[in-house]
């Protein structure tokens, strides 16, 4: 088995070098949250972080701190935003247990795992304009 190594032309990346906009909910030095566009549910964030790892084994220990930090703030925007107890979070570790961009992130999604669409599989994108207003709205609710 080869291990693959990061591509820095992966979309996050491009999302961080500021190649390609993005909805952003919350940033720190480490750690970027922001809007899925072709989400799975239409309130998915992704939480990523600043450093070039593709999955949990290649994250040096201050941004996996960092990252399930991050994730901590926005999942409790959501929820004071969204008035919903359930969120879904989850992470996937290389192509076949599903991960489909090879930079380590964090989704966080508003709704029951029953509820989810299949990730990546939908050309369905959201409304732009819904996705600003829910950054701003998980951005403003961030303490």
């Amino acid at each position: 088995m080869s291990i693959p190594t990061y591509d820095d032309s992966n979309i996050f990346a491009k999302i961080l070098a500021g190649d390609i906009p993005s909805h952003k909910v919350y940033e720190d030095d480490r750690t970027l949250a922001f809007m899925d566009i072709m989400p799975q549910h239409k309130v998915h964030v992704f939480v990523i972080q600043k450093q070039q790892a593709m999955e949990l084994s290649d994250l040096e220990p201050e941004y996996a701190q960092a990252v399930l930090m991050a994730a901590k703030k926005v999942m409790q925007a959501q929820r004071k935003v969204l008035n919903r107890e359930g969120i879904v979070q989850m992470q996937l570790n290389g192509s076949e247990a599903g991960q489909t961009v090879p930079h380590y992130h964090v989704h966080l999604v508003p709704t029951s795992i029953h509820e989810l669409g299949k990730h990546g599989l939908s050309n369905n994108q959201a409304d732009q304009a819904e996705l600003a207003e829910l950054a701003k709205q998980f951005a403003d609710a961030i303490d």
